[in-house]
C-alpha cells in the first residue's frame, strides 16, 4: 500500500498517530495506531503520522525507520510527509517566547529534590505539585543560566467529554501545578511540542491511549493560551501485561511481527478485538486487505471498552 498517498488538506477531520522512537512497535502501539486510523478514515478524514522524538536522549538510533517500516507492512496509509519533532526546535522556541512575552511562562531553577523537599508539599496526579518557588519572575528579570521554563497554569476547572471515557474534569492548580515547557537540559517537553504540532497540523480529533488522559487538560490550557481550537478527545484502553504494567520498552514488550501476512493478520485481528470491534473469527486467516476492508466497514468507537487498561488476549 502507498504510505504517502495524498497531500494534507485541512478542510476535513484530521487524526494522527505519534509514536516515540524508543523501541519497536508492540501490540499496544498497534492498538493505538488502528484506533486512531479507523476513527479518521471512516469519517472521511485524514490520518497523519508524527514522530515524537523531542526527548532526544530517549530516542534510539534507527528506530524511526523500523517503526515506519512496520506501519507500512501492516497497511497503514498516512497523508503528507512524516513530521519529526527533532526538526522543529525553532518553532517550539518561538512559541515559548510568545508565552514568555505574555507572562504565561517563567524560568525555574528548582531541582526535583528541592521541590520534593518543600515542607508541606502537596501531591497531585503526577507526584509532588510544584510549589511556585520561582513564579514571581516577570519578563525583564534576570534568567538563571540553567533554567527550565514552566507554564503558569490558569485557575478554574478544565472539562471535556471524552468520546470513550465520558466526562473528564481537572483543576490544574490543585492537581498539577505549573508544569515544564522546556527542561534545564534544553529539551522541549512533550506537553509543549504536542500542542504546537497538533495546532500546526490542524488535528481535529485525538485518539490515543488512556495513559495520556490526564495530560489533556494541560494541553487544553496551552491550546487556549495560544488561541487555538480544542480538538475532540478519545482515550483508548491501554494494553497491559500479566503484571498489570503498560506494554512498553521498559516492560520488555514483544515487537509486533512484520514479516509475512500469516503473522501480521492475527496480530491486527487481536488489536481489533481488543478495541471491542468483534471481528469474525474466520478473518484471522484472511488477507490483510480483507481484514482492513472489514474494519473500515464496521468500525464503531462506541464499542471500544471504557476502562483504562486491559491485558492482552
Amino acid at each position: 500500500m502507498n504510505s504517502v498517498s495524498e497531500p494534507v488538506t485541512l478542510s476535513r477531520r484530521v487524526g494522527r498517530f505519534a509514536p516515540s522512537p524508543t523501541g519497536p512497535l508492540h501490540l499496544g502501539s498497534l492498538v493505538a495506531a488502528a484506533g486512531s486510523y479507523l476513527d479518521a478514515r471512516t469519517t472521511g478524514g485524514q490520518w497523519l503520522l508524527r514522530i515524537e522524538d523531542v526527548d532526544r536522549p530517549r530516542s534510539v538510533p534507527g528506530m524511526v525507520d523500523t517503526q515506519l517500516s512496520a506501519l507500512d507492512a501492516y497497511g497503514f496509509e498516512w497523508a503528507g510527509e512524516v513530521l519529526r519533532q527533532s526538526e522543529r526546535s525553532a518553532i517550539y522556541q518561538a512559541t515559548l517566547d510568545s508565552l514568555i512575552a505574555q507572562g504565561l511562562a517563567y524560568p525555574c531553577h528548582c531541582t526535583r529534590s528541592q521541590i520534593a523537599g518543600v515542607p508541606g508539599a502537596r501531591r497531585g496526579i503526577d507526584g509532588v505539585i510544584y510549589p511556585g518557588t520561582c513564579a514571581a519572575w516577570a519578563p525583564g528579570d534576570p534568567v538563571p543560566a540553567t533554567a527550565a521554563w514552566r507554564f503558569r497554569v490558569p485557575g478554574g476547572i478544565f472539562r471535556f467529554r471524552d468520546r470513550i471515557r465520558g466526562h473528564i474534569a481537572q483543576n490544574l492548580v490543585d492537581e498539577v501545578g505549573d508544569f515544564p515547557l522546556l527542561r534545564a537540559d534544553g529539551c522541549f517537553t512533550y506537553q509543549l511540542a504536542v500542542v504546537v504540532d497538533d495546532l500546526a497540523q490542524g488535528v481535529t480529533d485525538i485518539v490515543r491511549g488512556a495513559d495520556l488522559v490526564d495530560s489533556s487538560p494541560r494541553q487544553m490550557a496551552l491550546i487556549q493560551a495560544l488561541g487555538g481550537a480544542v480538538p475532540t478527545y478519545a482515550h483508548l484502553p491501554v494494553v497491559i501485561n500479566a503484571a498489570g504494567e503498560k506494554l512498553s520498552k521498559q516492560t520488555r514488550a514483544e515487537p509486533i511481527p512484520v514479516d509475512g501476512e500469516a503473522q501480521r493478520v492475527p496480530m491486527l485481528w487481536q488489536a481489533l478485538a481488543f478495541l471491542g470491534q468483534q471481528p469474525p473469527a474466520e478473518l484471522r486467516r484472511s488477507t490483510q486487505r480483507e481484514l482492513w476492508a472489514w474494519a473500515l466497514a464496521h468500525w464503531q468507537i462506541a464499542r471500544v471498552p471504557g476502562g483504562s487498561g486491559a491485558p492482552a488476549a
